[in-house]
């Protein structure tokens, strides 16, 4: 699934062919696609109305329309979003397509159809659960450690909590772990002070350096004008397992930790 690096990534690609654009028209062949409204509807409504914005909030994508529209997308395992002239051969797994006013269309592929579609007034209705964003400087080592403050988890899942801290999955869970030197199995109210500075410091610098190479293409993931990202070359732990760990030359380890694969150094991470 992409997560807070690659969809910051779909981000800043669409914003030039998209900001400023009108939409035309919409089509769906996948109701499932739309949570809400219902997709005539979403046609409907979007029909007209202008992409003033594109941002981010945790792994979804956020386009400010006018007349307080907010249209919020969330890419899910496999999808895709891309910028392409109308007349480019139809894409059969292009299950929710909008159209634009200059001849071009914004297609969401998503060949597991599990990628959702979002029409809303106040963005709340969607995004209000989450947590805070790991990135802007508000997001500081006191405020993780008040966050940690009364919790008794272990940490991996919990920091795929996106009610903890928006954006971060699989992929940047087992390597900020890793920056920061700790055991995923540990227990998040064991942590001392310093160790709480080094897991802030840790997903800050794994989020900023897989922005930086443009995402994971480690699974599914491509950028939106179909190249690869280049985090998958710069990960020192996720999928690893057997190879050397670059810091101590001990092997790296796999286990299943809440249902998802979980990458560590036994040697570094204590």
């Amino acid at each position: 699934m992409p997560e807070l690096p690659e969809v910051e990534t779909f981000v800043r690609a669409l914003r030039r062919p998209l900001v400023g654009r009108t939409i035309t028209g919409a089509r769906n062949d996948w109701p499932r696609h739309v949570v809400v409204p219902r997709p005539d509807e979403l046609r409907e409504r979007v029909t007209g109305r202008r992409i003033e914005a594109i941002d981010r909030r945790g792994k979804y994508l956020v386009f400010s329309l006018s007349d307080d529209e907010t249209l919020i997308i969330h890419l899910k395992m496999t999808g895709h979003l891309s910028v392409v002239p109308a007349h480019t051969p139809p894409d059969p797994y292009a299950h929710t397509v909008f159209e634009l006013d200059d001849g071009h269309e914004l297609r969401f592929r998503d060949p597991r159809k599990f990628g959702r579609v979002y029409l809303v007034h106040d963005p709340a209705d969607v995004l209000a659960p989450l947590g805070p964003e790991p990135l802007p400087d508000e997001f500081t080592a006191g405020e993780l450690a008040a966050r940690l403050a009364g919790r008794k988890r272990v940490l991996k899942p919990l920091l795929l909590d996106q009610t903890f801290i928006a954006g971060i999955g699989n992929i940047y869970a087992d390597e900020a772990l890793h920056d920061a030197r700790l055991l995923p199995t540990r227990r998040s109210d064991t942590l001392t002070a310093e160790e709480i500075v080094a897991l802030h410091a840790a997903i800050r610098n794994v989020l900023a350096l897989g922005i930086d190479r443009e995402g994971a293409s480690i699974s599914s993931y491509v950028k939106a004008d179909g190249e690869k990202g280049d985090m998958q070359n710069a990960v020192a732990v996720f999928r690893r397992t057997g190879q050397s760990c670059y810091t101590c030359g001990g092997p790296i380890e796999r286990i299943v930790l809440g249902g998802r694969s979980t990458h560590f150094c036994p040697n570094c991470q204590r």
